[in-house]
């Protein structure tokens, strides 16, 4: 392994990370207008009120990396999709506001209009990632510079569209499977029943991408030529332990549940990593213009010297984040100090 490979694998490591831990923050907006009581919408927000701070460390580590690592596609892709990422900043600050905000005053009407502004930056949050991986794998328009070459509306096109509402579900899912993991009694009942539901609605998202990609992507059906048992199995393995969430359901096993929604994840992560390797922003209509890790690569010595950081810092974040799941494990009980 060469260390163009290391930092992709590390900046898909990263970018993985941030899926698993903050997927389930992001989700839980969407859900929170299924609450019937205050009750309820408290139990949500404080099952991921003391670490969905700390989720979002992984998306900042994550894009130092790629910015460390691969200079041109993080100048390419930053700037290219300013207008998505300025939304997605956007809904992340007003997402952070709401949750703070809501637990200020008793009112209902207070309390109503900030969770609905929770689940809509969100909802929001999740579509506009969902979005910018869809362009990464359709591909975007760039020069011989490789500039992107087109406005917000050129990554609003049916893929990207699909991709981001296949991350919201997907985000709903692993959201739901969670929530079960923190409560208890009649709430958890309840979120067992909609596990059926979010997970059906996934799989019909899935299913409906894969086969949007392998009609309207050439490039990702090669790799799929070139690679067969590499990325069918992965596909496979996606599928299963998908269907496995509603079986571990089913035998009220909530741990297990989320850990098969967290593989899922991980599966789905893999694969796409797998598919598009080396590449990591394919230029449509001309692939001449493709960036990889190589052509879009910093120095050999800059990759070095960071490699060395990285091995110090990655385990930093790694230690902090288990430390915070630890200390915070169990069911949430709500005190004065609460949400």
């Amino acid at each position: 392994m060469d260390l163009n490979t290391f930092w992709f694998l590390l900046v898909g490591i990263l970018l993985t990370g941030y899926a698993v831990l903050d997927g389930f923050d992001l989700g839980t907006g969407p859900l929170l207008l299924c609450a019937r009581s205050d009750q309820e919408r408290r139990i949500f927000l404080n099952a991921i009120g003391p670490v969905w701070n700390g989720n979002e460390v992984w998306l900042v580590t994550g894009v130092g990396a790629l910015f460390a690592a691969f200079p041109q596609v993080y100048a390419t892709v930053f700037s290219g999709f300013y207008d998505v990422f300025m939304l997605l900043l956007a809904a992340l600050i007003f997402r952070a506001v709401a949750i703070e905000f809501r637990s200020q005053r008793p009112g209902k009407r207070w309390r109503t209009t900030w969770d609905l502004a929770f689940a809509i930056s969100s909802g929001l949050s999740a579509f506009l990632l969902g979005v910018a991986f869809g362009n990464i794998v359709w591909g975007i328009p760039l020069d011989s510079a490789r500039e992107f070459q087109g406005n917000l509306l050129t990554l609003l096109q049916p893929y990207a569209l699909l991709t981001g509402f296949t991350a919201v579900v997907l985000f709903i899912m692993h959201a739901n499977v969670y929530l079960v993991l923190k409560t208890d009694g009649p709430l958890q009942e309840k979120l067992m029943n909609w596990t059926r539901l979010t997970v059906t609605g996934y799989l019909a998202c899935f299913v409906a991408m894969n086969a949007m990609t392998l009609l309207g992507c050439p490039h990702i059906v090669g790799a799929f030529r070139q690679r067969p048992l590499i990325l069918g199995p992965l596909f496979l393995a996606a599928l299963l332990v998908t269907f496995n969430v509603l079986r571990e359901i089913q035998k009220k096993r909530p741990g297990r549940a989320f850990a098969s929604s967290c593989a899922a994840l991980v599966l789905h992560f893999l694969l796409f990593g797998a598919a598009v390797y080396p590449n990591l922003v394919y230029s449509t209509p001309n692939h001449a213009y493709d960036l990889n890790i190589y052509n879009g690569a910093s120095t050999q010595k800059t990759l070095g010297f960071m490699f060395v950081v990285a091995i110090i810092g990655v385990p930093i974040v790694l230690i902090y984040t288990i430390t915070v799941y630890y200390i915070f494990r169990g069911k949430v009980v709500l005190t004065d100090e609460s949400y």
